[in-house]
């Protein structure tokens, strides 16, 4: 008789948890967006989604430095690291004087779309670069897989994720560097690196500051929305293995769909709410390469997310933030370098 008291008295406990539970479960599901589910098994393109770039390994190592040049303010040398056993080459800047005691705030420099047989390592993006060195940070701008020397074909930023992996295992590399604050690594990007930088933040929320000059394609449904009017884009050739895999995604995945299971983990706004650094926005209005609307739209997601960010609107410039605007917008990204690294 006690037996069955104790039988059902545990029974009705049981029951009253589970009841518990659930409730908790609807109330958290409800108020709290989540992250997509993660599918238990590989499938194909799986490495092109957050939980795959969240769950791989990023190490490397960084190559001899190679003296480039130099002034009052720092040193420029040419260098390399491994990513997917490919050599990635790139820039590297280091300030002139005593390291401090736990080393120099450090910013990856990820560049924008220009047709990769005429990148060059020395040549573009130089007066961004030199900006940010003057200031005191290490700058290390990288040369994406297929651009100028870096080994690897240039797989392209919105339906590939070799660009973020490139730019993590630099992050890696960085990690592990005796002249650097390993706590203060940031990340900037101009234009297609805006998908990147904030793919790669997906990937590791940790990431304490990056800053996006023009960006495009966050949601992928701004792709749909507003387009890309690039006249210096060059598609891949149709023999490419980048356009054979960009057919086979489309065969099996379709175009982007926000209520397809495989594209919110592609989707890196789907993760906003994961972030724990800072971001900052900065677009001029007569951009006619990436609409601004890209970048207003994003701000409201990350207001929504409760993500530390801000956006900085510049009435001319075009897509380069030439000018004034080049200027003013270089001066508060290393304003906002300063406040969050």
């Amino acid at each position: 008789m006690h037996l069955v008291k104790k039988y059902s008295i545990e029974l009705i406990l049981f029951f009253i948890g589970l009841i518990v539970l659930g409730f908790i479960f609807f109330k958290t599901s409800k108020n709290s967006p989540v992250s997509p589910d993660v599918s238990p098994t590989p499938f194909p393109f799986a490495e092109m989604t957050i939980p795959y770039l969240r769950n791989r390994t990023y190490q490397s190592s960084l190559g001899d430095l190679k003296y480039l040049s130099e002034n009052q303010a720092y040193t420029s040398y040419l260098t390399s690291y491994d990513s997917d056993s490919l050599q990635i080459f790139g820039l590297l800047t280091k300030p002139k004087g005593d390291v401090p005691k736990s080393g120099w705030p450090v910013i990856i420099f990820i560049h924008g779309y220009i047709p990769p047989a005429e990148y060059r390592t020395a040549v573009n993006y130089s007066s961004y670069v030199d900006y940010l060195a003057r200031n005191g940070f290490v700058v290390f701008k990288i040369d994406l897989r297929g651009h100028d020397n870096s080994q690897g074909e240039a797989g392209g930023a919105y339906y590939s994720a070799d660009y973020i992996i490139d730019t993590l295992n630099a992050y890696a590399v960085l990690q592990n560097s005796d002249f650097v604050d390993s706590t203060k690594i940031g990340l900037w990007g101009h234009s297609m690196a805006g998908n990147v930088i904030l793919r790669s933040l997906a990937a590791k929320p940790e990431i304490p500051a990056a800053v996006i000059w023009a960006g495009a394609v966050f949601s992928y449904s701004d792709m749909q929305k507003y387009g890309i009017n690039d006249g210096s884009y060059q598609p891949p050739p149709n023999n490419s293995n980048r356009q054979r895999k960009r057919s086979e995604l489309r065969n099996l995945y379709g175009d982007f769909d926000p209520e397809s299971p495989f594209w919110q983990q592609v989707t890196p706004v789907n993760y906003l709410n994961d972030l724990k650094g800072a971001l900052m926005l900065n677009h001029a209005i007569d951009d006619n390469v990436v609409n601004i609307g890209y970048s207003r739209d994003l701000i409201e997601l990350l207001n929504k997310a409760q993500v530390l960010s801000e956006l900085k609107e510049y009435p001319s410039g075009g897509h380069n933030l030439t000018g004034v605007s080049f200027t003013n917008a270089m001066q508060n990204t290393v304003e906002f370098f300063r406040s969050h690294l």
